[in-house]
């Protein structure tokens, strides 16, 4: 059987506009994804409910549609796509519409059942699996739209349908779901924040859409269309793999992924081939993600510049905590200065205050005013970066779990039949890992120099919490890196991981380690206030860290 070329055109709601046009015209495709749920976008979704009952699904799909829909159905590539967010009957419906208006003729499936009826919650979605996809398209679906599916079910749907996979075909299951994983957020994987973008062939500036060719054993090859920009090498799927993942048991409602037994190969220029991976039953619970309002917030920053900044930020936060109160105030001191320097920007440091509060008119006006009045009757040099301006809603995200048979997962198929997908008859408990701890290793000699000289990192979120992979370029570095990067030396590097929870996780085949920190990010990133809120900048900030590298590890191509 041939493989299913699965390309995807979007990895947030956000991304590049053209892309759906770019791989529809760019070679050939099976069926075209598109991710634009994340747990940020189901709150911005909630608000948009709460405004028009109608809406609650992604409009930019629409606007993408209108140009690529005609030919998406020409060339008999399916679309498929979580663009339905909270609606996803309402956006079926106005897919319908628009091949009305286009004077197309178009067959539409969608997923629903997953939203929960949580009253105390704004929004409440249980990550459903890829067999009411598969349903869809194997009732003759030209367009699948659901609601909060796993990002990887985009994917693993469509391989169902072609290659007549059951719930036991788990090691199929779960080579797709890494398939699915790797093209789910985009150019990522084609070198789009990728560490070591300075020695792709473009420099990384416009690096192309990926394409994942599926095989009826669940394995694949990772790869782009030609001519298009970026790279895909196994450190670019690297990378992507070790994103906002936790343990080596990656967790799915259809499947639990064996992490720790991917294998990764160049198969040739721009192609990696992706085998080995292995699947156990899933849970017997599905993961559900619980968006509220958390109340309003607001920051001012100030500009210390000179001398005496710790006493100049000091004067600022009693002046603010006297005039509207400590509670809900939080001040962060960015020292950014440099001593002895040649002009203002250089020379001064950043105090950020955030205010978050119940009281919209605390958090507002009342707030930023205090702070402008101190413009004339504070520090020396005393000037601020912000206007003074209302407050804004943040929201507050939780994860839940549901036992898998008490949500009503459904396929509505293009002729308006409704499909109860039955839950998976075997589940069982993921397996166990512990937190590992790193063998002691002998460095010998060593020199002082950046640790992203021979390491790469990638980083992100997951609620409340942060990820961290780290991968070593050859096996000589993964050798040293795995006895050298403890969790007590990570603490060191990183002192804001320090006091919180931290699991350590080795990947030997992708010579790579993952940490977990719990609770860096609080309430979530709708609801920090972290100068990186989404931890994307977290590996970044690691590898720039300089420390002792082994004096015979030098930079180089990987090996």
């Amino acid at each position: 059987m041939t493989a299913l070329r699965v390309g995807n055109a979007s990895g947030f709601y956000g991304d590049r506009l053209s892309a759906w046009r770019e791989m529809l015209d760019g070679g050939e495709l099976d069926v075209l994804t598109g991710d634009y749920l994340a747990e940020l976008t189901m709150l911005i979704l909630g608000r948009d409910r709460m405004r028009d009952p109608s809406l609650g699904y992604a409009k930019t799909f629409l606007r993408q549609l209108e140009g690529t829909l005609g030919t998406a159905l020409e060339r008999g590539v399916r679309l498929v796509t979580n663009a339905g967010g909270l609606n996803p009957a309402g956006l079926a419906a106005a897919i319908g519409a628009l091949a009305d208006r286009l004077g197309l003729t178009v067959r539409i499936g969608y997923v629903e059942g997953d939203a929960l009826a949580r009253p105390d919650a704004l929004t409440a979605n249980a990550y459903l699996g890829a067999f009411g996809i598969a349903a869809c398209l194997d009732a003759g679906a030209d367009v699948v739209v659901t609601g909060r599916v796993t990002d990887a079910s985009l994917v693993v749907g469509p391989a169902i349908s072609r290659f007549g996979w059951t719930r036991d075909d788990l090691d199929a299951l779960a080579g797709a779901t890494v398939a699915g994983h790797l093209i789910e957020c985009g150019a990522q994987v084609t070198g789009g924040n990728f560490s070591f973008f300075t020695e792709l062939p473009d420099g990384g500036h416009r690096p192309g859409f990926p394409i994942a060719e599926l095989h009826a054993d669940g394995s694949s090859v990772l790869t782009k269309h030609p001519g298009t920009g970026g790279a895909v090498t196994v450190e670019t799927v690297t990378a992507q793999l070790l994103y906002e993942v936790g343990g080596p048991a990656y967790l799915g409602p259809d499947v639990v992924t064996r992490l720790d037994t991917v294998e990764l190969a160049q198969e040739g220029p721009d192609r990696v081939r992706v085998s080995g991976v292995r699947g156990t039953p899933p849970p017997d619970t599905l993961k559900v993600g619980v968006n509220n309002l958390g109340g309003f917030r607001n920051s001012m920053t100030f500009v210390l510049c000179g001398l005496d900044i710790p006493a100049k930020a000091a004067l600022v936060r009693g002046q603010l905590e006297e005039a509207v109160g400590k509670e809900g105030l939080e001040f962060t001191l960015a020292r950014t200065d440099h001593p002895d320097a040649a002009d203002t920007e250089a020379a001064s440091a950043l105090l950020h205050v955030h205010l978050r509060d119940g009281d919209k008119a605390r958090a507002g006006r009342a707030f930023s005013a205090a702070a402008v009045e101190l413009a004339l009757a504070s520090y020396p040099g005393c000037t601020l970066t912000t206007l003074p301006g209302d407050a804004t809603p943040y929201g507050v995200f939780t994860a839940d779990a549901v036992p898998q048979d008490a949500v009503a997962h459904v396929a509505v198929l293009p002729d308006g039949t409704r499909v109860p997908i039955a839950p998976p008859a075997r589940t069982a408990a993921p397996p166990a890992y512990e937190s590992v701890a790193a063998p002691e290793f002998d460095a010998g000699p060593t020199r002082r120099a950046p640790l992203g000289e021979l390491v790469g990192a990638r980083s992100g979120d997951k609620g409340g919490d942060a990820n961290l992979g780290v991968w070593a370029r050859s096996d000589a570095t993964w050798a040293w890196l795995r006895g050298w990067l403890t969790v007590a030396r990570l603490a060191e590097l990183l002192p804001e991981s320090g006091p919180l929870t931290v699991e350590r996780h080795e990947l030997p085949n992708l010579r790579a380690v993952n940490f977990v920190i719990r609770g860096l990010l609080g309430q979530g990133v709708a609801a920090s206030t972290r100068f990186d809120p989404q931890a994307k900048a977290l590996g970044e900030l690691l590898r720039s860290r300089i420390v002792d590298l082994p004096a015979d590890l030098t930079p180089g191509v990987p090996s």
